[in-house]
């Protein structure tokens, strides 16, 4: 084999080694884009299906719609913990008599702060029972037919509870307050039905 003038092998395999290593690092930076694009132009995966099922999220990443998703996940030092946690409250003798069972408990913590949001079955009735029970705890509450959401504030803290037709969403928000994280977590699970 006939070699052609002026070129260096040991040259070629190194551009050839580095040409690889950059277009792997910007496969593997942009992978997080991918999934969050792909989100917003098709509305498949995890969060739809579960929507179609019409039985609600089974896990923490099908309670965040993508815009949501995408602020919790880029704030600084963001990191979520999924269990079966019963929920974060301060409301804990009524959350004791309700005895909800927790499908999933998702935890962020963030340089910033902490939220909690617990995903949960409950009896049916649990709507109107957190009306009457929770405002004497300094709760504000609302119904809007499908369900009940109590609403409390103290300084840093803003904790809700949601309850109606047998399920549970309650979140509790220490110093890091997403723009309508309660309302948005809470539509998974009711809006899903």
């Amino acid at each position: 084999m006939s070699r052609i003038g002026g070129r260096n092998v040991v040259f070629a395999w190194v551009v050839g080694v580095v040409c690889i290593a950059v277009v792997g690092t910007l496969a593997v930076l942009t992978l997080p884009l991918v999934t969050t694009g792909m989100g917003l132009l098709g509305g498949s995966g995890p969060a739809a299906e579960a929507t179609a099922e019409g039985d609600g999220p089974d896990q923490c990443r099908d309670l965040y719609p993508e815009a949501l998703w995408g602020a919790l996940q880029y704030t600084p030092g963001a990191e979520l913990t999924a269990s079966t946690d019963a929920p974060a409250t301060t409301a804990g003798a009524f959350v004791d008599a309700l005895a909800p069972t927790v499908r999933f408990t998702c935890t962020w913590s963030s340089d910033i702060g902490s939220i909690a949001t617990t995903v949960a079955e409950v009896g049916t009735d649990a709507g109107s029972i957190a009306a009457s029970a929770l405002p004497g705890q300094g709760f504000s509450c609302s119904d809007d037919g499908q369900r009940v959401l109590c609403t409390r504030a103290d300084g840093d803290l803003i904790e809700t509870i949601e309850a109606g037709g047998g399920h549970w969403v309650s979140t509790f928000q220490t110093a890091w307050h997403p723009e309508g994280y309660a309302r948005r977590v809470g539509n998974a699970v009711f809006v899903a039905e």
